[in-house]
C-alpha cells in the first residue's frame, strides 16, 4: 500500500510491484487479518506469524520516513488485520545505510518473510536490488536469531541484547 511522501522513481514497493512480487492495494482494501508492517505496532512480528503470512499475506505500508509517519500512527490505530513491528534491524539501502529500523520497503518485507521462514523469498527480493545483499549482510546474525525464537519474549530479549551489544541502552 502507497501512501506517498516520497520520490515514486525511488520507491522500493512500487519496484516490487512491476516486477510482480507485490500488488499495490488502498488502505481500504486490506485484506482482513493480512499481516500489515507498520513501526506503530505494539506487537512485535515473530516466527509463528509465518501461518498468517502464508495464508494471508504481508502488507508494507510504503512512505517516507521524513512525511509519511502521521498516516502510519493513525493506521495503528485501525483494526480489522494484523500489525506487526519488525525487531530491529539496519538499514542496508544507501539512503538511511546502516540506521537502525529506516528501513526501505522491500528490507521490510524481506525481513518479514526472512524472519517467518520465507528465507528463498526474502533472498529472491533483495536480489532485485544492487544494495540489496548488503541488507543481508549487516543483520544475518540478528535474522537468525529472531526467526529462531520461539516466543515474543525471547525475541524481546533478543533484541534488547543486540541494541546493548550495539552500546545501546534499552530497559527490560
Amino acid at each position: 500500500m502507497r501512501l506517498g511522501g516520497d520520490n515514486p522513481k525511488l520507491s522500493t514497493a512500487l519496484k516490487l510491484v512491476r516486477l510482480g512480487y507485490a500488488t499495490r492495494i488502498h488502505v481500504r482494501d486490506i485484506p482482513q487479518h493480512s499481516v500489515v508492517l507498520n513501526p506503530f505496532s505494539q506487537e512485535i512480528l515473530k516466527s509463528s506469524d509465518s501461518a498468517l503470512l502464508l495464508r494471508y499475506g504481508v502488507v508494507v505500508l510504503d512512505t517516507s520516513w521524513n512525511s509519511g509517519l502521521e498516516e502510519l500512527k493513525n493506521i495503528a490505530r485501525r483494526h480489522g488485520y494484523e500489525q506487526r513491528v519488525l525487531p530491529v534491524l539496519k538499514a542496508g539501502n544507501p539512503v538511511n545505510y546502516g540506521v537502525l529500523t529506516k528501513l526501505s520497503s522491500v528490507e521490510a518485507v524481506a525481513a518479514a518473510l526472512y524472519i517467518t521462514g520465507f528465507k528463498k523469498y526474502s533472498l529472491e527480493i533483495l536480489s532485485k536490488f544492487k544494495w540489496g545483499p548488503t541488507f543481508i549482510e549487516l543483520n544475518k546474525e540478528y535474522l537468525e536469531k529472531y526467526s529462531r525464537a520461539k516466543s515474543t519474549e525471547e525475541l524481546i530479549k533478543i533484541q534488547n541484547e543486540i541494541l546493548r551489544f550495539m552500546g545501546l541502552h534499552y530497559d527490560d
